[in-house]
């Protein structure tokens, strides 16, 4: 699959070829699904510390949500275990 510089050139180039032609090109990869998230929390931050978050999550390769939901889920666990 080639390097596009624009959208609008892949879009073209998408137009006239087909993904299983390149099919060959692919590696599989392992896919983790998770459950279904039933609760939506909002959290409010002063913008020094969201700033902070937002810097955290990009240098590690996530979501600001995704940063803070690990956060909260390793903070869990770890308070299971100290019970």
């Amino acid at each position: 699959i080639p390097a596009f510089h624009s959208y609008e050139e892949e879009a073209e180039f998408w137009d006239t070829h087909d993904f299983t032609e390149f099919k060959h090109e692919t590696t599989p990869v392992n896919v983790r699904a998770t459950r279904g998230l039933s609760a939506n929390v909002q959290v409010r931050f002063d913008p020094e510390t969201d700033h902070e978050l937002d810097a955290i999550a990009r240098e590690s390769g996530m979501k600001k949500a995704t940063l803070i939901r690990t956060w909260v889920l390793e903070r869990l666990r770890q308070n299971r275990h100290a019970s």
